[in-house]
């Protein structure tokens, strides 16, 4: 979404779309710029092929369609000027019919984008993170950690925009005795790529939605630069976190 921004003129926290693998079919009233980053697909404008990862004129009346998502999982569209919420909460899924309005462009001219493209993932292929232990990762012992970051796992269906579930061997989710087990109890401040360790033993990791905070341990967080691969992972795909 950063990178869509940046190609359009946007700050950071402009207003966005999250297309969760395609479907999605926009109707421009006004004409604007949009910019598509994130999954790869097919996406048309007005029938033509977009180009993704650019920022592309769209007239008045245009129609802008989202095909499968071939690689990755979610499409993210950035509009001139960010889109501003109307009737409908941007926090909640689009329905058929819902509009939208977007603000003011911030120039006439598309400025050079300061966040790099990245290929989509190819679902066929395992995803590799790097971890840096969390804030309770002393609470373990090493043989947890080194079970975390060498075996493979395999992102669950039950995962959503607020966390990816990690399913595989489960890990030995009981903290050390004492302060430790005490600590464990206690609810934490949460940040995106936070990796928790709940009772089930299976890794969580935090992602754009995640509550504020949690009781499971932090055992681990995923870099900042390769969060976006765990969110555009897709369900059944393998996941390999190294520490």
């Amino acid at each position: 979404m950063h990178l869509a921004n940046s190609l359009l003129g946007n700050p950071d926290s402009a207003a966005g779309l999250e297309v969760l693998l395609g479907g999605l079919k926009l109707r421009f009233v006004t004409g604007s710029a949009v910019a598509v980053t994130g999954a790869e697909g097919l996406v048309t404008l007005n029938g033509s092929e977009l180009p993704l990862n650019k920022a592309v004129r769209v007239p008045p009346g245009a129609v802008l369609e989202f095909g499968r998502a071939l690689f990755g999982l979610r499409y993210y569209v950035g509009v001139q000027g960010g889109i501003r919420q109307a009737e409908t909460p941007l926090t909640e899924q689009l329905r058929a019919g819902a509009a939208l309005s977007f603000g003011r462009p911030h120039g006439h001219a598309f400025p050079e984008a300061n966040h790099s493209a990245r290929r989509a993932l190819d679902p066929q292929r395992p995803v590799v993170v790097r971890v840096s232990p969390g804030p309770q990762a002393q609470n373990f012992d090493a043989g947890t950690w080194l079970r975390l970051t060498s075996e493979p796992w395999i992102l669950s269906p039950e995962s959503d925009r607020a966390g990816a579930r990690l399913s595989g061997r489960p890990l030995d989710a009981v903290p050390g005795p004492g302060d430790a087990a005490a600590e464990a109890r206690q609810a934490r401040q949460l940040v995106s790529g936070a990796v928790l360790l709940p009772p089930s033993g299976l890794p969580v990791v935090a992602l754009a939605g995640h509550p504020d905070t949690a009781e499971s341990p932090v055992i681990a967080v995923v870099r900042d630069e390769d969060l976006d691969l765990v969110g555009q992972a897709r369900p059944g795909q393998m996941v390999h976190l190294l520490g």
